[in-house]
This record gives C-alpha cells, sequence and structure tokens, in this order.
C-alpha cells in the first residue's frame, strides 16, 4: 500500500490498515490485487450491549454520508453475550442509522442488501465496534471482465496472491513464461498478464461502493482513473502466457475473458489434455513456471480419481519442464503428496469457505520423482494358487513355449508400430493348452477357457500348469512371482461385475495417445478388451469436433481415445457403479474433464428414449447377454438388436457415424436393418494383428443414416 501514498501500513491476521486521504483510498480500490473490500473507517467505539451498538451508530453523522431516499446495506460480523447473530446485530444499526433521518424529519433509507448506495461495514470484536463505509461496494475479486464464470471459479484475488507467492513477480523480471497446464477460464493467466502490463486489477468494474456516497469526488476519481489507465505498459520481453486445459468450454470462457480485455496478443490458450503437454519448443525456454489449480475432488468417492490426475501432473511436469518452478493448489495433503514431487513451500489459503493450501516445487534434477505404486508390477496378484514351474519344462510345456516363442517372433515388428503396450500373445492356438494369454505392461495375464466336462480335471490342472510354467520361462517371469491367472467361465449379467478377488491392485497401461487402468486380478475381465483396439482408435482418429456417445462403455477406453481425438463433447452411458468409477479414473488419468466428458449410470435402451439431443459419433457395443437386477428383464444381443439399433439411430445426427460391435460368435445380423440403413460390414478392418488367427472374437458394422431416410427428432 505504501506504493499507492498510504502511510502508518499495519499488517493483521483479520487485514491491513493504512492512513491517508481519500485519494489513497480510491488508488487503494483501483489497483488492489489482493484485498476483498476497501473499508473507510467512521469510528471505533465501546459496546458490552444491544443499547450500546445502537447509540454509537447513531451518534454517527449519517446525513453527510447518505442522501434521504437512498438505499443502504448492513454488514455486520461478530458476537458478544448480547448480541448473539450477526442479523440481530445488523438490525439494531440498521434501526440507528434509519432513526437519524426519522429523527431529523426526513425521508428514511430503505435497505438493499443487492445494490445499495451505500453499504455500511460493521465489526465487533472483544467489546470494540468498528464502523465504516464499503467503498468498494461488492468485493474487489469481481474484476469485471469475466464473461461466463462457469463452475466454481478461483476468486481473482487469490489468483493473484497465489501468482505472487509462487514467485511471478521475479519471474516478468527475468522475462520467463507462465504455464498454467489446467487453465479452465484462466483465471491465474490473465491475473499474470494484468500484472506483467502494469494493468490496475479494477480498471473493468462499473460500479464501486463509492459511487452512492456523498463524500465521492468524482473529478478527482476520474483523475486516478486515468492516472491508472496511462502506466498500463507492454509486457516485458519474452514473457509468454499459455494455457491449456481438456475441457473445450472452458478454453472457450477463458478466450472470451481474454479478448475482453484485449489480451490475445500475450496470452494463448489451446485445448490439450495433460497427459499431452510438452514444453514449448519455438524457442529456448530453460526457466519459467508452471501454476496450477487442479480440480480437488470435493464430491465423495473422487479422491482416488483425483489422486491419479495430481500423479499424472506430477509426471508430466517432472518430464517437461526441469529447471522451472511449479506452484500447485489443493484443498488435501494426500493430493499433494500424490504430485510425487517434494514441496520447498506450503502456504495456508482460503477460496471462499473452503481451506486450500498452495504448494510450491523446484523442478531440478535433484527433486526426484517418487515411486508409484500404480506403476509397479502388482505383488501376489493371482487369485488362483500356482506352483513353481519344475525345471526342465515337460514336454507339452516345452511345445507350448515354443508355440509362446513363435508369436513372438512373429508379433515383434508389429509391436514396435502399435504404441500398444498391451497385446494378446496366445489364444488357444494348440487345442491341448485353451487359455489366452495377454501381456501388460510386460506382465502375463492368462484366462483359460473351461474345459469340457468330458475332460478329466486333473488333466485340465496339469495343463493349466504346463501352460503358467510356460509363459513363466518364456516371459522369463521370476519364480517368486505369481502369475495373474483366472479360470475363464461365461458369466450372466451382474456376475461379470463380481469381485474374484480384493486386491484393488491396477497398473497402467499405454495404448495410442491414451493411458488406462486394467486390474489383472480381482474381475474376470482386466477393464480393457484388447480386440477392439483397432475400432478404439479408429474412434479417436474421427472424433475431432464431434459430440460423441458411448453406449455400454465399460470402463470407457473408447471415450478415452475420443476425448484424446478432440471430440467437443463425450457421454459415457452404463449400469455398472464399478465400472463408471474406474472410467472416471481413467478420465483423471489422462487429465480430462468431467464436465466436458460427461458420465451416467443409467440403463443405456431407457435413457435412449428420453435422450433430447443428438450426436454425431455413436458406439454401441451391447453385452451379448444380461440380467442385471438393474434392469427390467435381460438383454439378449440377437433377439434385442433391431430396437437397440433403432434407439441409438435416433439420436445419430444426419451425416453421423454409430459403430455396432459385440462378441456373439453365432451373432448375425437382422436383415430390416440393413434395409433400413446405410451398413457397412468392417469386421475384418477392426481385428487387430495379435488376434489374427480369431477373426470371429467380434462382429463390427458401421451404421449412417440413407440421405432420404427421416430422422426423427429428439424426444
Amino acid at each position: 500500500m505504501s506504493d499507492l501514498g498510504a502511510v502508518d501500513v499495519r499488517e493483521s491476521v483479520a487485514g491491513v490498515t493504512f492512513s491517508g486521504g481519500l485519494g489513497v483510498g480510491y488508488r487503494a480500490c483501483l489497483h488492489s490485487r489482493l484485498a476483498n473490500r476497501i473499508i473507510l473507517q467512521l469510528s471505533e467505539f465501546a459496546a458490552s450491549s444491544a443499547d450500546d451498538l445502537y447509540d454509537g451508530i447513531a451518534n454517527l453523522p449519517w446525513c453527510d454520508h447518505l442522501a434521504p431516499s437512498s438505499t443502504l446495506a448492513i454488514d455486520f460480523s461478530g458476537r458478544s453475550e448480547d448480541i448473539r447473530n450477526t442479523q440481530f446485530g445488523a438490525q439494531r444499526c440498521k434501526d440507528a442509522i434509519v432513526d437519524v433521518f426519522r429523527s431529523r424529519g426526513l425521508t428514511r433509507p430503505n435497505v438493499d442488501t443487492r445494490f445499495p448506495d451505500l453499504r455500511v461495514h460493521v465489526r465487533l470484536h472483544r467489546g470494540r465496534v468498528s464502523v465504516g463505509i464499503d467503498l468498494s461496494g461488492t468485493s474487489l475479486h469481481q474484476r469485471g471482465y469475466r464473461t461466463d464464470p462457469g463452475k466454481a471459479p478461483l476468486k481473482e484475488n487469490l489468483a493473484a496472491a497465489v501468482l505472487i507467492r509462487s514467485g511471478w513477480p521475479a519471474c516478468l523480471e527475468a522475462g520467463q513464461p507462465l504455464i498454467d497446464p489446467m487453465c479452465g477460464s484462466g483465471t491465474f493467466l490473465i491475473e499474470a498478464a494484468m500484472m506483467a502490463m502494469a494493468r490496475p486489477a479494477g480498471l473493468d468494474r462499473e460500479r464501486w461502493g463509492f459511487h452512492g456516497w456523498l463524500g465521492h469526488s468524482p473529478d478527482q476519481w476520474r483523475t486516478i482513473e486515468a492516472d491508472g489507465r496511462s502506466r498500463i505498459r507492454p509486457a516485458p520481453e519474452g514473457v509468454e502466457l499459455r494455457g491449456y486445459d481438456g475441457d473445450i468450454r472452458a478454453i472457450r470462457r477463458a478466450e472470451a475473458s481474454i479478448s475482453a480485455l484485449g489480451l490475445d496478443p500475450l496470452i494463448r490458450v489451446r485445448p490439450k489434455a495433460l497427459n499431452t503437454l510438452t514444453r514449448p519448443s519455438h524457442r529456448a525456454m530453460p526457466k519459467g513456471l508452471i501454476v496450477c489449480n487442479p480440480p480437488w475432488g470435493e464430491r465423495l468417492g473422487q479422491l482416488s480419481a483425483m489422486r491419479l490426475l495430481y500423479r499424472e501432473l506430477g509426471q508430466v511436469i517432472h518430464r517437461e519442464f526441469q529447471g522451472w518452478n511449479a506452484g500447485i493448489l489443493t484443498a488435501h495433503n494426500e493430493l499433494g503428496r500424490a504430485v510425487g514431487l517434494r514441496s520447498h513451500k506450503q502456504y495456508a489459503l482460503n477460496n471462499g469457505s473452503i481451506d486450500i493450501q498452495l504448494l510450491l516445487f523446484d523442478l531440478s534434477s535433484s527433486n526426484r520423482l517418487a515411486s508409484n505404486p500404480a506403476d509397479e508390477k502388482p505383488q501376489n496378484t493371482t487369485p488362483i494358487p500356482t506352483q513353481v514351474a519344475p525345471e526342465p519344462l515337460s514336454d507339452g510345456a516345452t511345445m507350448l513355449a515354443n508355440r509362446l516363442v513363435k508369436n513372438r517372433r512373429r508379433l515383434k515388428s508389429w509391436l514396435k508400430s502399435s504404441q500398444t503396450s498391451c497385446y494378446r500373445l496366445y489364444d488357444a492356438d494348440m487345442p491341448e493348452y485353451a487359455v489366452a494369454i495377454d501381456v501388460y505392461e510386460g506382465i502375463p495375464h492368462v484366462a483359460e477357457y473351461a474345459p469340457p466336462k468330458t475332460v478329466d480335471e486333473n488333466a485340465a490342472e496339469s495343463r493349466f500348469q504346463e501352460a503358467l510354467a510356460a509363459v513363466r520361462s518364456v516371459l522369463e517371469w521370476p519364480s517368486d512371482q505369481p502369475i495373474a491367472a483366472k479360470r475363464r467361465q461365461r458369466q450372466r449379467g451382474a456376475e461379470q461385475y463380481n469381485k474374484m478377488d480384493h486386491k484393488g491392485e491396477r497398473i497402467t497401461v499405454r495404448e495410442g495417445r491414451a493411458r488406462l487402468l486394467v486390474n489383472l486380478n480381482d474381475y474376470l475381465d482386466t477393464g480393457l478388451f484388447l480386440d477392439h483396439r483397432p475400432l478404439r482408435l479408429m474412434l479417436g482418429d474421427e472424433a475431432a469436433g464431434k459430440h460423441f456417445l458411448n453406449l455400454f462403455c465399460y470402463t470407457g477406453a473408447a471415450t478415452i481415445h475420443a476425448a484424446l481425438g478432440g471430440a467437443a463433447t463425450s457421454t459415457s452411458v452404463d449400469l455398472s457403479n464399478t465400472y463408471l468409477k474406474w472410467f472416471e479414473d481413467n478420465l483423471a488419468l489422462n487429465g480430462l474433464s468431467e464436465r466436458q466428458h460427461r458420465v451416467l449410470r443409467a440403463d443405456c435402451l431407457t435413457w435412449l428414449e428420453g435422450c433430447d439431443r443428438k450426436f454425431d459419433l455413436v458406439l454401441l457395443d451391447p453385452p451379448s447377454f444380461s440380467n442385471s437386477k438393474s434392469t427390467e428383464g435381460t438383454l439378449d444381443i440377437m433377439r434385442d438388436q433391431v430396437a437397440l439399433v433403432n434407439a441409438s439411430m435416433s439420436v445419430l445426427s444426419p451425416g453421423g457415424t454409430l459403430y455396432f460391435s459385440n462378441n456373439y460368435r453365432r451373432f448375425e445380423l437382422a436383415q430390416e436393418l440393413t434395409q433400413r440403413y446405410e451398413v457397412e460390414d468392417i469386421t475384418r478392418k477392426t481385428i487387430p494383428e495379435d488376434f489374427s488367427r480369431r477373426q470371429d472374437i467380434h462382429r463390427c458394422w458401421r451404421f449412417q443414416h440413407r440421405p432420404n431416410e427421416s430422422v426423427p427428432p429428439p424426444k
């Protein structure tokens, strides 16, 4: 405040006090980036009762401050034995002011809590009352530039405080850049730009508390405001401000506010998922500042997803921004720890009623990223007892091992170009060993197909153990590490969601641009159907700018690909709470916003009947059979295909595309569907190289409306 002409400046827990003329008060309103309100103190007196409060307020010259018939509001804080709530205290203050006007035969002022001509601030603390006029009127965090704040925006003055604590003023002097990888509506970027240009924080506010005050000097205010405008300067050379967010709607809100302030040349915002963030390469940027306000996961049950998001944030900034500094906000200590980096400074702050913490990080090489349990190989990962394979391998195990070696050799060149870390190595190639062997980030997963009843149980068990021995030998899996192994049988309805174990261990795998969570132990399926990989990649390639619908979405892998491919929005529907929560974790892992990518728990057919919007790209991938308790009746894909496809096509926009896929090997597409719609069988295109022996693993069709087809309007 001293640089604004204030004297006797004192800091306290409640705020800052200072002295000065009216011009100092005006400059504080216009320039302060951190204050909530600027209060012009009128009086301070002792008050031990409500009557003392009334008398002290009534003794002030209110007619010098407020015109008759004007409006006022009282902001009262504090309590005493006689004044037990703020509403009563405010009422006594209002009565005292009104009675001053009545005693002089003047028209009494009325109360207007929203837009009063004069806002009076009264604070009662330890028997002392402080009375003042609120020159700001409304909280100074309301700068006036925000066109659409969106959901739960960060207060502007808090953003300015975070920037100052994070070292932005020093970065400005050094001409360093600032990047916000999850910028939302752009608050950090805009506040940083206004600091860089010395633009007064309150320059765009249209209404002030002093406008209805009789002591206001319009000429002096205009002079101070003009002086503030004249001080605006170009940003220091080298300073760049960049923001990214996975939510395209947040980017649009940021762009609107940036344009309203004319800051387009200085601030650049783009839609980009967190896991695709890289350091800009158009010029050398050895140092700079990362500042970020990730979601805090206030809703119950969100913390696990938020931990993944914070972990991803830590990995990205550690990998891409060595030599920089970072400031990250959080409302939970465990989320701060999830970043995986050591913070050298912590500040306690408040965003409204929420206690939050600012963590500062030095992204030097010495600040090593802590290991992440989710990225490590799981321990004790199999619910089925295994035995260490004897040496040497049996003849049968040797024969299977030779086949695994042959398959690995065949897939080697494909794996190099596939951009995937999970694949099928073997799928019952040899009738004697009816197992599916998959590899996830180098970790084996073996699923046995249920042997026919004619096969002796002991013989089946022996062959299964031989299969495990062959896997251990070829993949060089340590003898002290059990192999994730499952007996595979067809399960119906909700049985597929039942847990086989309760380890809760998941690993992260890569598939194209996506990072996905899989669980090798707890469920029959791992959370990722490998045979649908080409279809997911296809959706990612086609999704840019489109509205995507994923029906029977499972753990949402297809939606992740569509989102990373630039889908404008996505809606994913499923009945399983387990898999929808898994999907939310996948969203967080990839730095994607739930605001842009909606997750809905509903019966798909019922939801489609009430859907009131259209989609450009739809994936319909239902189970073959389902008798979930959450649905009415059962789902049979052969019987119900016409109803499912027709309902899905009813929400497909003209010119849009629907992909219909299922894994029922005896499935035949109904003729009436091929007669009504443009249909192309693309099954061959969607069978990946590692499933080339199983061309019947699934069936897939591309549907579009015929040019002359009448598309039903949304319900």
